[in-house]
């Protein structure tokens, strides 16, 4: 089909599995100019296709050691030195020459090249390693390439490499590519589940599996564990009958070397999730998984943002286990009950679904699409992450009102740091000078390399200052060294005021707050810049991580766009009228306040929070509003609700500024205000206050139930035979006939019934306790009395 790679110069490669599909995968490239590869770790993928590839090529890596591995590993099978027909370039280090035909990059960087190269002139193909992994900057780029090649370079051909079956979506985006599969030929591998005991800390686990596989199998140990911080302590409880070697990102590139060199002793090499693809490390027999991972999380309303550890994929396991058998029979050490693993997620969450998309959204603006759309997602950016993202884009000037990329903006995206740390970087050169800020950035970008809470700028890495100072303006004159104003410029929303004196809780300027460790050398620090806080699931506030003293003017200095003026009117139990100065959520001075209709607006609120109870209500005032809400109920209109939220809205409070003042307003004035005039010229006639009884003794009316009811003794209304309606007749009166004691005798709503079989058994039962008082047979014809 046109190319056949082994007519080459290349020397004869190793015998791996994707040896035989070289040509294959050259020629559908030709014929497609897009394709899938789908082979698991071991097969060769990542170093023999690029050497099978014409032209030039370029190789993207997720990960700046496995660019840095897979050169070194070509280099070799063609008995060249790095920087000669292969290459590489990541941050901070470069080997190419104008020899060099591939070169291996990560894909940040690549990304980066791209945004000033949109053509990528000269490159023939782009082989995006890895794909399965869904690193941020790695489905960035697939967007990325797929636009230009849809645009500029519809003759760029791209390939994509997964070592998972996972590829059918990726094959959909390279606009239907072809997917070629190759199985790996590995040996057996047994598996072992020694789950955790009670309470038992990860590198424990993990430590006892290592001492099991050391004392069952032959052969080097390679163990996976979730973090630099579990690396440091499983090794401090190995013994020295091995070699202990770390294996993760941040080490040198003579330590990471180290690691994946064959040793004169048998070793265990101590890994993050680093080693799960991409790097061979030669010698493995056995695999020691944890089960954990550490993945990128943020969480938007706190303003937190950080690593959090999860379990890993079913996919991941199964790759970590595949590190066994590479070379021989193996066998991995699971730190999990068997049952569980059922329950595993099956392949890993995305990055950009669950990271911080600020740098996302900074490369977007500079590709001209703010908001990412008309661009081929595996998964499209989540449209809060992104916004959010914006928002501190904008704050940190580095998109105009529009969205597009400002020449700050720009700036600060070649300097290929997260944009807060560009912004620190810049800003922080000019205050403090280009070494004092590279050294507190590079530490921000490298936050496992500080030892405790408070930040140390002495645990910076040399080489990484140098490289970021490099990159800056220097001033001629420097100023005060101060590493808390340049981590306040990364963070100006996490600077941080203590709640009240004593307390380890602080309030960020975010509005979220956070807790201060104990032990941490800051509990006397009034405020704090933070430079990392996190919230476990289920507590309340932050928690400080890394942070650094600071004081209130390096706040204001810092973070001047959160200060504001606020006028704070409320009602908290009583009136709070106050003129505030914040730097975002933080008071920094408060003074009184008297702007008239704010105080009347908080004290209507007082009222409705707390009820009408507020005013001043008498006996007369509280049956007024009984009275009115009787007519509402049996006549309805015109009369008006009374209830609490009707009177709110014709209550004055006048010239009141305090709670207090509310006791002096007459609750009645305020019903009355709803009387609807002039039907309410009827109002004592339709609702009176008091009733004549035949006695003559006017009786007040009760209006508080659910029926108008009329307080009186039997005696008082002897001969009256007609039960009083009210309400123009609408609804009869229920009179509450008394003792001469006062005491409730019957109660009824016809009176004419009761004079007939109601009275006769009142009278049998009280005419021998109240002798003095009549008692006649027949009470509708008797003389009513009052005593």
């Amino acid at each position: 089909m046109g190319r056949h790679w082994l007519t080459s110069d290349l020397p004869e490669l190793p015998d791996l599995p994707i040896r035989p599909v070289l040509g294959e995968i050259a020629d559908t490239l030709t014929a497609h100019g897009s394709a899938v590869l789908v082979a698991p770790p071991g097969t060769g993928k990542t170093t023999l296709v690029p050497l099978a590839l014409d032209g030039r090529v370029v190789v993207a890596e997720p990960r700046r050691l496995a660019a840095r591995a897979a050169a070194a590993r070509m280099a070799s099978l063609l008995g060249e030195p790095v920087g000669q027909t292969v290459g590489y370039s990541v941050r901070g280090d470069r080997k190419t020459s104008k020899n060099t035909r591939i070169e291996v990059v990560t894909s940040g960087l690549l990304v980066r090249r791209l945004q000033h190269d949109p053509e990528l002139a000269g490159v023939g193909t782009v082989l995006l390693d890895e794909c399965h992994e869904r690193h941020l900057d790695a489905d960035l780029l697939l967007a990325l390439l797929l636009d230009a090649r849809a645009g500029l370079r519809p003759d760029l051909k791209l390939l994509a490499t997964s070592a998972t079956v996972a590829a059918d979506r990726l094959a959909q985006l390279l606009g239907d590519a072809p997917v070629i599969r190759v199985e790996a030929r590995t040996f057996p591998v047994d598996i072992a589940h020694i789950p955790a005991v009670r309470r038992e800390r990860v590198e424990n686990t993990v430590a006892r599996a290592i001492r099991q596989a050391l004392s069952e199998v032959d052969g080097d140990v390679l163990a996976f564990l979730p973090g630099v911080a579990e690396i440091r302590r499983c090794a401090a409880l190995l013994g020295n009958d091995v070699d202990v070697l770390p294996l993760h990102g941040r080490l040198t590139t003579t330590a990471q070397d180290d690691a994946l060199r064959p040793g004169a002793r048998r070793r265990v090499v101590l890994s993050t999730a680093i080693a799960e693809s991409s790097l061979t490390v030669p010698g493995v027999r056995a695999v020691v998984d944890s089960g954990l991972s550490r993945v990128s999380r943020v969480d938007h309303r706190r303003g937190l943002s950080g690593l959090a550890t999860v379990r890993v994929s079913a996919a991941v396991a199964d790759q970590r286990a595949g590190r066994a058998g590479r070379e021989a029979p193996g066998r991995v050490y699971r730190c999990w009950p068997a049952h569980e693993h059922s329950t595993l997620p099956r392949y890993p969450e995305p990055e950009i679904r669950t990271a911080d998309l600020t740098r996302l959204a900074l490369e977007l603006a500079c590709w001209g699409v703010p908001d990412g759309s008309g661009l081929g997602w595996w998964d499209a950016p989540p449209p809060g992450a992104l916004d959010a993202g914006r928002t501190v884009l904008r704050a940190l000037g580095a998109l105009d009102d529009s969205g597009s990329a400002t020449d700050r903006g720009r700036r600060m995206a070649n300097l290929g740091l997260h944009p807060r740390l560009a912004r620190a970087l810049l800003d922080g050169a000019a205050a403090v000078g280009a070494r004092q800020a590279a050294s507190v950035v590079a530490l921000l970008d490298d936050d496992r390399s500080n030892s405790g809470v408070e930040l140390a700028v002495r645990d910076a890495d040399p080489p990484e200052v140098r490289r970021l100072a490099a990159m800056v303006d220097d001033p001629p004159t420097r100023k005060a060294s101060d590493p808390a104003l340049v981590v306040a410029l990364a963070y100006p929303e996490r600077l941080a005021r203590r709640r009240s004196p004593g307390s380890p809780l602080y309030l960020m300027a975010g509005g979220t707050a956070v807790e201060l460790p104990p032990g941490s050398g800051l509990a006397d620090a009034e405020w704090l810049a933070v430079a990392i806080a996190d919230r476990e699931p289920g507590r309340t506030h932050g928690r400080i991580r890394l942070a650094v003293r600071a004081d209130e003017e390096l706040a204001i200095k810092a973070a001047a766009s959160l200060l504001t003026w606020e006028d704070d009117v409320r009602w908290d139990g009583d009136v709070v009228a106050n003129r505030l100065r914040k730097l975002g959520a933080i008071t920094l001075s408060s003074k009184p306040l008297h702007d008239r209709e704010a105080i009347r607006q908080a004290l209507t609120d007082g009222l409705r929070t707390e009820g009408l109870g507020l005013l001043r209500w008498d006996a007369d005032g509280l049956r007024t509003r009984e009275r009115m809400a009787f007519l509402h109920r049996v006549i309805g209109d015109p009369w008006p609700a009374v209830d609490d939220e009707s009177l709110l809205a014709v209550v004055d409070v006048g010239d009141a500024r305090r709670k207090v003042d509310l006791a002096r307003i007459s609750g009645e004035q305020v019903v009355r205000r709803l009387l609807p005039w002039p039907a309410a010229a009827r109002f004592d006639e339709l609702a009176p206050d008091r009733l004549e009884v035949p006695s003559g003794s006017r009786v007040r009316v009760d209006y508080s139930g659910s029926e108008p009811a009329l307080p009186v003794k039997v005696q008082e209304v002897f001969g009256w035979t007609e039960t009083p309606r009210l309400a123009d007749g609408r609804v009869p009166i229920v009179l509450h006939l008394l003792s001469p004691a006062g005491r409730p005798t019957a109660v009824t709503g016809d009176l004419a019934s009761f004079w007939r079989t109601g009275y006769p058994q009142v009278r049998s039962e009280l005419r021998g306790r109240y002798p003095k008082h009549r008692w006649p047979e027949d009470p509708m014809t008797a003389r009513p009395a009052r005593r």
